[in-house]
């Protein structure tokens, strides 16, 4: 298949632009095998992950990189879900955890630790960084683990990470960074939507995000791929561009496609359903809560506006 058949045009930027490297970003699936219904359609979401895995296998990619919620609150269950389809996978398979992935004070069940995750579904440690092409991808964890914020669906980037950074992108040629919580450029999107739904509630935010920005700027990096909000979009902070992946799971379930050459990177959305599943993902989110609708209101304005950034 080729790259022009995948869907629309999110993004083509500049930077990075390593030799040919081709590579998906599959977000928040969310996984949950003993659920159903709610703005996630959970009884939809092996379906979604299963569809993304099933295009990407014809599309010819080096690598497959997911900023985080596998699953729907890091039930085993549910892990063992995301494995079966991951089987099929013909690709290398990179993610960092999300919010939802990760130990919570709320949760009934036991939640896998971070180094678990790490070994699971990524290169056997977290923060990482591997070579995807002519990518350096970087990994870090935004979520927590199960001693830190696990009374909060916040994220925050340690000290100690922002140490290892450092470090990492000291002889990074072409780095590329995975994270699941958003910078404020783009949180900033979902706050002002307000003005049109004064009752829409904030979901959760990147902690202290100056400091990792900052360090991402020194250090060259100046493209990052987020989730957590469901929607594609994208901002710059300090120096660093953020695209945002939209979900698999609801509106507009769908996957990036990416392209980095010499000439820049493009990046491309990619559905993982029919019309009538989108169609279905748009009037189930909407309708599901004042804040799951101001979403669905934001992703069709980012959609209709494609692409969001052309350099």
């Amino acid at each position: 298949m080729s790259d022009e058949s995948a869907g629309p045009l999110m993004a083509r930027l500049d930077a990075p632009a390593p030799d040919h490297t081709r590579f998906a970003v599959v977000a928040d699936p969310h996984v949950g095998v003993r659920a159903e219904g709610t703005s996630k359609l959970f009884e939809h979401t092996r379906e979604h992950f299963e569809n993304a895995v099933a295009d990407i296998n014809g599309r010819n990619v080096d690598a497959v990189l997911s900023p985080g919620d596998l699953t729907k609150d890091g039930e085993p269950w549910n892990y063992d879900a995301v494995d079966e389809v991951l089987d099929d996978l013909d690709a290398p398979f990179y993610a960092v955890p999300g919010n939802h992935d990760v130990p919570k004070e709320s949760d009934d069940h036991d939640t896998p630790d971070v180094s678990w995750f790490a070994e699971r579904y990524g290169p056997g440690e977290l923060p990482y960084r591997v070579e995807v092409g002519g990518l350096d991808v970087i990994g870090v964890n935004s979520s927590g683990t199960a001693e830190r914020l696990v009374d909060s669906h916040d994220g925050q980037v340690s000290a100690g990470t922002l140490d290892w950074l450092a470090d990492a992108l000291a002889d990074a040629e072409n780095p590329l960074v995975l994270v699941h919580h958003n910078f404020p450029p783009v949180s900033d999107q979902i706050a002002a939507h307000r003005e049109v739904e004064p009752e829409m509630g904030l979901p959760p935010v990147m902690r202290d995000a100056d400091p990792f920005a900052d360090v991402l700027a020194a250090g060259g990096a100046e493209l990052v791929f987020t989730g957590h909000y469901h929607l594609p979009a994208t901002g710059e902070h300090r120096g660093v561009r953020e695209l945002a992946a939209p979900t698999t799971c609801s509106f507009p379930q769908s996957y990036l496609l990416c392209e980095s050459a010499p000439e820049g990177t493009t990046v491309r959305l990619v559905p993982v359903t029919d019309e009538t599943g989108l169609e279905r993902g748009h009037a189930e989110r909407s309708a599901d809560s004042i804040t799951s609708g101001g979403l669905t209101a934001i992703a069709a304005a980012r959609l209709a506006s494609f692409p969001l950034v052309y350099e």
